[in-house]
């Protein structure tokens, strides 16, 4: 069993940065793939980015690519989600995810075991 508790969120302006965290419970941490999705109102879910086991590959959707960046401090148990020149479309709740030794389809929500409480990111123009 894995809780995620995610911190971080708030209020921005477009233009500023936020960084997300998840702290993660128990000892095998670094045997969970984890991933950052988000939910904005009357929309699906979506997924932003995903960082494997080890930290050596991240995934990005096309729309945070260049502008986000996805890490993880195994020795804390905590994946962090660094967001700069936020916008108005980055306005969603946030949630992290973590995927028991998976390694592929990391952007499919499906493959994820445990899930946070999520975290709201509003941004303003």
């Amino acid at each position: 069993q894995v809780q995620l508790v995610e911190s971080g969120g708030g209020l921005a302006q477009a233009g500023d940065s936020l960084t997300l965290s998840c702290a993660a419970s128990g000892r095998t941490f670094s045997s969970y793939a984890m991933g950052w999705f988000r939910q904005a109102p009357g929309k699906e879910r979506e997924f932003v980015a995903a960082i494997s086991w080890s930290g050596g590959s991240t995934y990005y959707a096309d729309s945070v690519k260049g502008r986000f960046t996805i890490s993880r401090d195994n020795a804390k148990n905590t994946v962090y989600l660094q967001m700069n020149s936020l916008k108005p479309e980055d306005t969603a709740v946030y949630y992290c995810a973590a995927a028991f030794l998976k390694r592929v389809n990391l952007d499919y929500g499906g493959r994820y075991d445990y899930w946070g409480q999520g975290t709201q990111v509003t941004v303003s123009s």
